[in-house]
């Protein structure tokens, strides 16, 4: 009986994981809005009532699907942010990490950041911008401490951070925009520079 049980629940969990898997390729493609229950199920083979067994609602099922995405790009964040390196080094290493990532996957980037969504989604991305804002407060406090960045409050200049990065992703992300090709490294540069300034570290001269 104990084993029956611990591969009945291994199975679910599989399922589980090859839905969540399906509708990440979905949202890749077309954002949220292309994915639908019905979609979900005709994608994945199994019937409607199956991805319902799984996830009660659409919203549910974006809300989960938001939450596993973005605990990926906190953790990049968190690794690039827990090196040795300097304190500007982090931020910069930090901000060009996460929106590198951003433009290479352009069409989920974009339904994390800003595509309009069902009020649970919404609440995961209130979420997911605290935790990723912790990661660059974390930077900027030491920064502080080693006498890198100037006295000020850290978790409001990570806040700012955080929201000044996303809405220049907007933008270049957003379905339609023009392909920024070789564009991508000045992009990243740009936001990176202004993240440096905002957080008062010297820069070399021309940056």
């Amino acid at each position: 009986m104990y084993r029956r049980t611990l591969r009945t629940e291994a199975r679910k969990a599989a399922n589980r994981r090859r839905l969540l898997d399906v509708a990440r390729r979905l949202v890749a493609d077309g954002g949220f809005q292309v994915l639908q229950i019905a979609t979900l199920a005709g994608a994945a083979g199994v019937a409607t009532g199956t991805v319902y067994r799984y996830f009660p609602s659409k919203a549910e099922l974006c809300a989960e699907l938001f939450r596993r995405i973005c605990d990926r790009e906190i953790e990049v964040a968190r690794e690039v942010a827990a090196t040795d390196a300097p304190a500007a080094e982090r931020l910069e290493g930090a901000v060009k990490a996460f929106a590198g990532r951003a433009v290479r996957g352009q069409r989920t980037a974009y339904a994390l950041i800003a595509e309009p969504v069902d009020p649970l989604v919404d609440a995961e991305r209130l979420v997911y911008r605290r935790a990723l804002a912790q990661v660059f407060e974390q930077i900027v406090a030491d920064g502080i401490a080693a006498g890198e960045f100037p006295p000020q409050d850290a978790e409001t200049s990570a806040a700012c951070i955080v929201g000044a990065v996303m809405e220049a992703l907007v933008n270049p992300l957003s379905p339609g925009a023009s392909a920024l090709n070789g564009n991508i490294d000045e992009l990243l540069n740009r936001v990176a520079r202004f993240a440096l300034r905002a957080v008062g570290a010297a820069l070399e001269a021309g940056r």
